[in-house]
């Protein structure tokens, strides 16, 4: 699994749940605060297929409106009810291209799906919008076997200080390679339970 590292102090939430990342054949958990209800699943994704290197771009200023219209009609095609959606900044390392790129995601929250279900409509949203990946989570319990990562959560991270600790960190980059700011600049990185240390 590919996310993003800072280098600072992160907070790591109260596991609640175990997700499993879709459409790269690895697995990943996610650490929720107590108070949230965990969705059966949720989808990271964009439009965007453009390499953007300014953080000034005014693509990176779009609310992905209409996006998040079209992917939730998916979702209910596809035999899912779409929850909440979020508008994230992300940062992501292309090792191919060996740089990092800013893109505007949004997160969706996905109820009524199993994991063919979600990876399916993981699958349909990548060809789409010609995604060569879309991170797709499934909330399992606490203590399932196949619980493998952790939600870390950190506040006043911006997508260029995210960007920095990228390119700062050789190491991280490769394990971890992305993450998603919030835009009241909240990291959200979810890593594999092995990476804790690194993260």
């Amino acid at each position: 699994m590919k996310n993003v590292i800072v280098r600072r102090r992160l907070r790591v939430l109260v596991t609640l749940c175990a997700l499993t990342l879709g459409l790269a054949d690895a697995g990943s958990a996610q650490a929720r605060p107590v108070e949230r209800d965990c969705p059966a699943g949720e989808v990271f994704a964009t439009n965007n297929t453009a390499i953007i290197t300014d953080p000034a771009d005014p693509r990176l200023r779009t609310r992905l409106t209409r996006f998040d219209r079209e992917v939730r009609g998916i979702i209910q095609a596809n035999g899912a009810r779409p929850g909440a959606s979020q508008l994230l900044d992300g940062v992501f390392w292309s090792d191919d291209l060996e740089q990092a790129t800013y893109e505007r995601t949004r997160e969706f929250d996905v109820h009524r799906v199993g994991r063919d279900g979600l990876h399916h409509i993981a699958g349909v949203i990548a060809k789409q919008y010609r995604q060569e990946a879309v991170l797709t989570f499934r909330c399992l319990p606490r203590t399932s076997p196949e619980t493998d990562a952790v939600e870390i959560q950190a506040p006043g991270v911006s997508p260029a200080r995210l960007r920095d600790a990228l390119l700062a960190d050789p190491e991280a980059r490769d394990e971890l390679a992305g993450g998603s700011v919030t835009l009241d600049g909240r990291l959200i990185l979810i890593a594999p339970i092995s990476d804790l240390p690194l993260a």
